[in-house]
């Protein structure tokens, strides 16, 4: 089909449109010679064809597409030669080269064999074989074998054993290795562990490393360490227990020792521990504690086959009735003797104790106060008071308290009780049915008060003694008839402890004529003149360490702040906006100002210049003097309170009171 004119037509006049515009080929417009039309004269034969006029090719295209077609062309033959020459290498390296030859981790074989279970705490030997099932030989192989937590080194039993690596060498095409890895295991019985064990190898013509690798699974039979616990499995609230802990080492005897054991008591909560024991001498029966007391660790050294160390500790458990308390302990070794806990641990045991309620519940308070901060002063009088109640669901008969005063020395000569005896041959308050008749027969649920008085010591009597108290332990006993009609012997106990309170003095003086910085100014005070005091304060005490200790005190409008003080060793500041001096003591030692022993003293001096209006008065020089502190043996806070320091300074061997007023 040919080709529509209009559409020839339209064609050449946009290329022509294109020339036109172009500034590469407008130049090469020019006009043509018309052609001369001529009249010819076909002669048509009988089979005829008609040529085609070839059209000659255009020479309006731009010059920037011709580039880009070479451009591409140069890209595509560049293409073309780098797949060519990437096909040629990978031929050559995979037939000829180093890659026709293949080493996969495939066809490397790692076997590990050993027996099925492995007696923890002794020598266990793997026998392990590596065989190379690849046509190229492994190079510079090494066999990496990774052990479980706790292993020991076999040579000497103690040294640690995470990781070891064995150097194989070159294992040719087909060749096999193998050896035996000796250790010591250790894990609890019934417990899985895995041996890791590692092939490193290279491959000839190359730098790159690859490993092979295997698991062998080994299962503990026994454990070197067992534990066993030895208690009472109820206890009463309050009252102290004892725990026995066994740890056994299960080694056989052609075993080595088993060196650096460490035992962990995780205690419940309710339990304070108190102290423990160990029956071997040459183990710290102290243990380290952590987590506030609620965990305990002794290192107990090393163990020989079959031998057994014993730990016996002592605490108090308290809780509700019916609560059962888990401890839980724990027996094992640490990789290095810097570790504070069982890094492996070999053993365990959990022991249940249950609290149940005592038969005859007990209460204690001092002058109405129980628990751990019951604090009396220095010659107080002081009462103790016992609630008792029967918890039973049956009488208790014959019940009888015992109350045993220990610590410091009570004058028994003041010890009184309306329903009790106090037996001085001991030292201790009996309350029983010939004192009471109601402890005869106690019915279900049956309760009452004991009580009784004493006065503690003054501060003379205890000023020898550091950090006084005084403890009242109670006991009670009582018989009843068992469920099963068994008679049992029934016993409660209960204490409290009463602190003395350190009795601290503070007192403060004036001086003029033993003033230490040296007095100006008239005596008596004259008005609208100064005259210099030294103001000394002084602290003593008796039997506790009294810690943040501080003296405050303010200066009034009409007296100055000279601006020195003695001793230059004591911290005193004044604050001249509010006027208040601070003498800040900080400890303040027991014994200070007593049996020879110097206070503690701080003077400052001050300037008194008195008003008109305080003519014929004795105007204060310093006010509102008190000390704080905390007694750190009681922690309750220490205060005292002084009168102010006035003109009369009655404490100056010098001074005489017809000059304790301002004159004229």
């Amino acid at each position: 089909m040919e080709p529509d004119s209009s559409e020839f037509e339209k064609e050449k006049i946009e290329r022509l449109q294109r020339a036109m515009y172009s500034r590469s080929l407008s130049d090469k417009l020019r006009d043509r010679d018309r052609r001369t039309l001529d009249s010819d004269e076909s002669v048509v034969a009988d089979d005829f064809h008609t040529p085609e006029t070839e059209v000659a090719h255009s020479m309006v295209a731009p010059r920037g597409i011709n580039v880009a077609r070479k451009a591409l062309w140069w890209l595509l033959v560049a293409a073309i030669v780098f797949f060519v020459g990437a096909v040629g290498f990978f031929a050559y390296f995979f037939t000829v080269g180093g890659g026709s030859s293949n080493a996969s981790a495939a066809n490397i074989d790692i076997s590990v064999s050993g027996p099925p279970q492995i007696q923890s705490g002794e020598l266990t030997k793997l026998q392990v074989v590596v065989q190379n099932r690849n046509n190229i030989p492994l190079e510079l192989a090494d066999l990496i074998v990774t052990y479980p937590q706790g292993t020991r080194s076999a040579t000497d039993y103690t040294t640690a054993l995470p990781s070891q690596r064995i150097t194989l060498g070159t294992i040719e095409s087909g060749g096999s290795r193998e050896g035996t890895i000796p250790a010591v295991f250790a894990g609890t019985q019934g417990e899985n562990s895995d041996v890791k064990v590692e092939l490193d190898y290279h491959i000839p013509g190359s730098n790159a490393i690859f490993v092979a690798s295997t698991d062998y699974n080994i299962v503990f039979a026994s454990s070197p360490l067992s534990l066993s616990v030895d208690g009472n499995s109820e206890t009463t609230s309050g009252q102290p227990v004892q725990i026995s802990v066994g740890v056994t080492s299960n080694v056989s005897n052609t075993a080595a020792p088993l060196a650096d054991v460490l035992a962990n008591a995780e205690f419940p909560f309710g339990f304070t521990y108190t102290s423990a024991t160990v029956n071997d001498s040459s183990v710290n029966a102290k243990p380290v504690l952590s987590n506030g007391g609620s965990s305990a660790l002794w290192a107990l050294g090393s163990f020989q086959p079959g031998q057994k160390k014993v730990i016996t500790i002592q605490g108090v458990l308290s809780g509700e009735q019916g609560d059962a308390r888990i401890f839980h302990f724990t027996a094992g070794t640490r990789d290095n003797p810097s570790e504070t806990s069982i890094t492996t641990p070999l053993s365990d045991y959990a022991f249940t104790m249950t609290v149940s309620k005592p038969f005859l519940g007990l209460t204690v308070s001092a002058n109405g106060a129980s628990g751990q901060n019951v604090v009396v002063s220095p010659g107080d009088t002081v009462t103790v008071s016992i609630a008792w109640q029967n918890n039973l669901t049956t009488a208790i008969t014959d019940a009888a308290i015992v109350a045993r005063l220990t610590g410091i020395q009570i004058d028994g000569s003041t010890v009184r009780s309306s329903n009790g005896f106090y037996r001085s041959a001991d030292g201790v308050v009996l309350w029983d049915k010939t004192t009471d008749n109601a402890l005869a027969n106690l019915a279900p649920g049956a309760h009452g008060v004991a009580t009784f008085t004493f006065l503690m010591p003054t501060s003379d009597v205890l000023k020898n003694i550091v950090d006084p108290s005084l403890d009242i332990s109670i006991n009670a006993a009582g018989n009843r008839v068992s469920e099963a009609g068994v008679p049992e012997s029934l016993q409660a106990t209960s204490d409290q402890k009463i602190a003395v309170a350190s009795d601290l003095e503070l007192s403060a003086a004036g001086l003029y004529y033993s003033d230490p910085f040296g007095s100006s100014g008239p005596m008596p005070p004259k008005a609208e003149t100064e005259t210099t005091y030294a103001i000394v304060f002084t602290v003593t005490n008796t039997t506790n360490t009294i810690s943040n200790g501080t003296v405050t005190a303010t200066l009034p409008p009409y007296v100055r702040w000279v601006g020195i003080y003695s001793p230059s060793t004591e911290k005193v500041t004044f604050n001249q906006i509010a006027g208040t001096v601070t003498w800040n003591l900080g400890d303040v030692a027991p014994g200070v100002g007593l049996n020879g022993t110097p206070p503690r003293q701080a003077a400052i001096a001050i300037g008194f210049t008195p008003s008109t209006s305080q003519i014929g008065q004795k105007p204060s020089l310093i006010k509102n003097i008190s000390f704080s502190g905390t007694d750190t043996a009681t922690g309750v806070a220490v205060t005292r309170s002084i009168s102010d320091v006035t003109t009369n300074i009655t404490s100056d061997p010098g001074f005489s009171t017809a000059n304790a007023e301002v004159v004229k």
